[in-house]
């Protein structure tokens, strides 16, 4: 069925200021989110650097100790040499020899044995003992390294166990001794204990999580905190580990990388010990590099969060009111341009589509037709069953007219009293008259209202707009009025067409007149 005139939005589709402000709503928490997502990821980046910086300064402290130590044990293995070499001290007494040779800094806590070998590998001195023992190291790897390259310099050894002393794990430094000719005479070496690694590493405060380590450039662990539960790890080759490869190639830096230890993730910073063939590296948690990030991401994301919620709740009652706007300014376009009796557009609502159809017609060169309805002895009809009746029975006839156009650019409307109008867009005169006959058999065919004796009948009047130049909306509704009083005087119950002056002989000898 028909609606009585074209429908205004429903409630179902989203009017232009609801998308104006979802669209604006949508950008606010957009930009919001943006600006928040970048800020932390700045302020992740700036806990990494920072981390790394203090990681750095770790590894510049551990640096500069073991490049001390390094330079105390060579200061040692070099005056131990020039004094050998000197014959008056080699013709000293054994007691005496010990005290040039060996000062009091061979008795520091983590110094190990202090030894001056000969050509041969014998021991010549010892720090250990006045007398030296009877020991021969001409097999050690650090040895050979002096006796076949002259030119080596300070020899920092791979880590080994003492076989005398402490028995602990040791490193040694080295010394070539030479004649004045360049002849190899011997080898001075001083071992160093690696729980002074171990001890300082224990002073320093890097997390619970992270980790220290000293290694050299074989690869061999040297000292590590914390030490893993299961074993001690130094003496352990990690030349083949893919971080060890890393540090070997780029010789400082920072990178963040699983350990091949204890599965943990850290951040790795480490650096090359001077010249020396050892590396320093401070392996900082990653959960502890990011914790403080991490608790302000959550504090800063669950803002952020509540406040995009806000905005969208906002948004949503903005649009429900602006919905319920929508909605009563619908109703009262409906109260505006209906007949409050029929439920049929009104004499005003009329009048705007007979405008709007007669100037679309023009455009297009569609014919619109017109309807004019009356309903046939009203005022009698009245008289026998009072105003109720009367009311009821143009209800009905509304009704009926309704259920005979179902093209939605098709108009009913009450003109006034009993009598309807129909506006039939793009209907031509011999459709329109169809449609006519189809409403008067319809309302003709209505139940008998309190058993009256008399049906309710209609006489119908109808005019085309044909696009004449002499056509206009007002002869087309005077015409189809003048068709409808045609049909009174032809008596009633009965559909006339309205023929202009204008229009072609040929045309009304074809229309005649309408049967009964």
């Amino acid at each position: 069925m028909n609606s009585t005139f074209p429908h205004y939005a429903s409630s179902g589709n989203r009017s232009r200021p609801e998308n104006i402000l979802i669209f604006g709503s949508t950008l606010a928490v957009i930009a919001i989110v943006a600006i928040v997502t970048s800020l932390l990821i700045r302020e992740r980046a700036s806990a990494r650097d920072f981390a790394a910086r203090s990681a750095s300064n770790i590894v510049q402290l551990i640096d500069a100790d073991v490049q001390r130590n390094a330079e105390l044990y060579d200061t040692s293995l070099l005056g131990m040499i020039s004094a050998w070499q000197r014959p008056e001290v080699r013709n000293l007494t054994a007691a005496m020899r010990q005290l040039v040779l060996f000062d009091r800094s061979t008795a520091a806590p983590y110094k190990g044995e202090l030894l001056l070998l000969d050509k041969n590998g014998d021991t010549l001195a010892d720090s250990l003992s006045i007398i030296p023992r009877t020991v021969n190291l001409a097999d050690r790897a650090h040895f050979q390294a002096h006796r076949d390259n002259p030119d080596l310099g300070l020899l920092i050894s791979d880590p080994f166990k003492l076989h005398t002393g402490y028995r602990d794990w040791c490193i040694s430094f080295s010394r070539r001794m030479s004649s004045p000719t360049g002849e190899f005479m011997g080898v001075a070496s001083g071992a160093m204990r690696l729980v002074y690694f171990k001890e300082l590493f224990k002073s320093l405060d890097v997390g619970r999580d992270s980790s220290v380590s000293l290694i050299n450039t074989s690869g061999f662990l040297l000292a590590r905190q914390p030490e893993t539960d299961s074993t001690n790890l130094v003496g352990e080759n990690f030349g083949q580990r893919p971080n060890f490869k890393r540090f070997i190639q780029e010789g400082t830096g920072t990178f963040i990388s699983v350990s091949s230890i204890d599965s943990q993730e850290r951040l790795y910073t480490f650096a090359k010990v001077g010249d020396l063939p050892l590396i320093v590296v401070v392996g900082q948690s990653i959960n502890e590099v990011y914790a403080i990030w991490l608790r302000n991401t959550w504090l800063v994301g669950g803002a952020t969060g509540i406040l995009c919620i806000g905005i969208f709740w906002l948004t949503f009652l903005l649009c429900r009111e602006l919905r319920l706007r929508q909605n009563a300014e619908h109703e009262l376009a409906q109260l505006a341009a209906t007949d409050s009796l029929t439920g049929l557009a009104n004499r005003r609502r009329l009048d705007q589509v007979l405008k709007a159809e007669w100037s679309r017609g023009l455009r297009s060169g569609q014919p619109m037709s017109l309807l004019m309805i009356d309903v046939d002895h009203f005022k009698a009809f009245n008289d026998r069953h009072g105003h109720h009746g009367g009311d009821e029975a143009l209800r009905n006839v509304a009704a009926a007219i309704l259920s005979s156009i179902r093209r939605p650019g098709d108009l009913a409307a009450r003109y006034g009293g009993e009598e309807f109008c129909v506006v039939l867009a793009e209907t031509p005169l011999a459709g329109a008259r169809i449609i006519a006959e189809s409403i008067r058999a319809t309302i003709e065919a209505l139940p008998r209202f309190a058993n009256d004796e008399q049906p309710i009948t209609v006489s119908i009047g109808i005019a085309s707009q044909l696009n004449q130049p002499d056509d206009t909306l007002a002869s087309l509704t005077s015409i189809a009025d003048k068709a409808l009083y045609q049909a009174k005087r032809k008596g009633r119950n009965r559909v006339e067409c309205g023929i202009a002056p204008i229009f072609p002989v040929s045309l009304t000898a074809q229309l005649g007149d309408s049967p009964p």
